[in-house]
């Protein structure tokens, strides 16, 4: 179903309520998400990016309800991503000679994932396209967050189709930000900022000042995902801004694994010492082996502070734990301080190896490390408190 943001502009994407994860299990989407598509009717008419490949027929079939699909004047691939362009394949068949506007790498990715050689029609930032009374003018946003990635700013009705930019995966039917959920909003934008967009933060920044310096003026931010801003849209450009910039809240989490609760005890006596120096801080737990692992990654974004702990387990750490070390490495926090703790029976590993991948994660090391024999009795207790105390005083 269409649903009319302008005189000029329909969403005619694919709601996708059921959607459980993204990019393979990478991604958690507790809400859903959707897959928005716009179609500009001015003198010419343009067709601005598809849906994932699932929903290719109803797509199309959908989009010949609005229009003759042979009146598309012009398509345009802000993104080759299969959410983005999966519907090509099928709606190429039906009007073969259609340009294709993209970057340069869009059109080097879109061939690699569909092996077509399509009308394909490369732009660069300041590039514009003519349509009537509108104009729209193209911003690339390389690594925002892949190399093909562009924005696109149509004149008159002052809208920015932002790509992933600006996002979130949240299905709703109410399809503006001012309408839905504002906590749950939040949160799904925060949780999508930290897990897809965090490595490249820089980019982020520079490529927001350079879209700034432009003066457009802004009616409308038309995402890729999840909801429409329509109500002071600027917010959440200036939310980026802040997230980009090192984000930390007066939060510490803490991440375990844990064979037989041993290292949950160890983490629930740092609580209490931590608690006793700063009672203003927040303190999170998470179990990583239990705990969605994205919504793990959202608090250790927000988080000052982090305390990652383990059970020795073959010489090594738990898979869990492991598990989320892995992606914060991949996804280069900045300014986050650590230390590192676990139970063990035998040999206890753990401390040291969790210490070393923490390093190499970029984090800065406050501590020495504790770790406790077998099931912490109430003078392992009393250290486990002593050290939550240090920690909040060297974190404070």
């Amino acid at each position: 179903m269409a649903f009319k943001l302008t005189d000029k502009v329909k969403w005619v994407g694919k709601i996708d309520w059921e959607l459980e994860s993204f990019h393979g299990q990478e991604y958690s989407t507790h809400k859903g998400s959707s897959y928005n598509s716009y179609l500009v009717r001015d003198e010419k008419t343009v067709l601005i990016d598809t849906v994932w490949g699932p929903y290719a027929k109803e797509f199309v079939e959908n989009l010949k309800k609005e229009i003759d699909l042979n009146e598309i004047d012009y398509i345009i691939a802000q993104h080759s991503e299969p959410d983005h362009s999966g519907a090509l394949p099928l709606l190429m068949k039906e009007i073969p000679n259609t340009p294709i506007y993209c970057t340069p790498n869009g059109v080097k990715v879109i061939k690699g994932h569909y092996h077509e050689d399509w009308n394909f029609v490369e732009v660069k930032t300041g590039d514009t396209l003519d349509i009537g009374e509108s104009t729209l003018t193209f911003v690339e946003a390389r690594m925002l967050h892949w190399p093909d990635s562009m924005m696109t700013y149509m004149s008159g009705d002052n809208m920015l189709f932002s790509n992933d930019a600006f996002g979130q995966h949240y299905a709703s039917q109410h399809m503006y930000n001012d309408l839905v959920d504002q906590a749950e909003l939040q949160q799904e934008c925060i949780k999508y900022y930290a897990n897809i967009l965090t490595p490249f933060s820089p980019l982020v920044t520079n490529k927001i000042k350079e879209v700034l310096s432009l003066n457009l003026p802004l009616n409308m931010i038309a995402t890729s995902h999840g909801i429409i801003w329509r109500d002071n849209p600027a917010q959440i450009i200036e939310q980026y801004l802040k997230w980009a910039d090192n984000y930390q809240e007066n939060q510490i989490t803490i991440v375990y694994d844990t064979m037989w609760n041993c290292t949950r005890h160890m983490a629930e006596a740092m609580v209490e010492g931590i608690k006793s120096v700063d009672k203003d801080v927040t303190v999170k737990m998470y179990n990583a082996g239990k705990t969605d692992k994205n919504d793990i990654i959202t608090e250790l974004f927000k988080s000052k502070a982090i305390l990652f702990g383990s059970s020795t387990v073959n010489k090594s750490i738990m898979h869990g734990t492991s598990g989320i070390l892995s992606m914060i490495k991949g996804i280069g926090f900045k300014k986050k301080k650590a230390a590192a703790f676990g139970s063990y029976g035998w040999s206890g590993e753990s401390v040291g190896l969790l210490e070393e991948e923490l390093k190499a994660a970029k984090m800065e090391i406050v501590q020495e490390g504790i770790k406790v024999l077998w099931d912490p009795d109430e003078e392992a207790k009393k250290q486990c408190v002593e050290f939550g105390k240090s920690f909040a005083e060297k974190v404070k």
